[in-house]
């Protein structure tokens, strides 16, 4: 496992398959949360060949849906969610070209096989963490689907947000994260 390399949000073809599973890297840059809810709609939304809610390419999607900010934060606790929930929908999107997942736990078969097949990666951030995580985050609005809440799609401008790659563009997945 590396020191750290800080790596800027959106990211390039390059700088995806230059990590390798196992990689600690803290990124800088625009991110954007989604969960379930906000998945399916995504997911829908590539079904009936409508744009999604950001530019997919390049860009990194969060598994989270933060808490209401307190008084003088920009945003409240903002922990990982299980990504194994988002299985179903993310080899779609991934070929979409939604490249790079924020979670934590496991992936199944179907998502390392795209994840390989276009190019992708999957970090871990660290559970429990959900206070410390918002520490990095320097910006946040709501872009698609308000009527979700917590589950809406924010996009996130983060600085030194903290990751570890668990599985990287040729499929290899570091064992201590999946």
């Amino acid at each position: 496992m590396s020191a750290g390399k800080i790596i800027t949000a959106a990211f390039s073809d390059e700088t995806i398959r230059e990590l390798k599973a196992g990689d600690s890297v803290f990124i800088n840059g625009t991110i954007y949360t989604g969960r379930d809810a906000a998945h399916k709609r995504m997911f829908e939304a590539c079904l009936n060949n409508e744009k999604p809610p950001f530019e997919f390419s390049g860009s990194a999607i969060y598994y989270a849906g933060p808490s209401p900010a307190p008084p003088g934060r920009v945003i409240g606790s903002i922990g990982p969610t299980t990504s194994s929930r988002m299985d179903k929908y993310s080899p779609l999107l991934i070929s979409r070209s939604l490249k790079v997942m924020i979670g934590k736990g496991k992936r199944g078969p179907e998502v390392i096989e795209a994840i390989k097949k276009y190019g992708g990666l999957y970090l871990s951030a660290t559970g429990g963490a959900a206070a410390l995580l918002s520490r990095c985050v320097k910006a946040a609005k709501i872009i698609a689907y308000e009527d979700l809440g917590t589950e809406a799609v924010r996009e996130l401008q983060v600085f030194m947000f903290p990751a570890i790659v668990a599985i990287d563009a040729n499929g290899n997945v570091f064992p201590s994260f999946c």
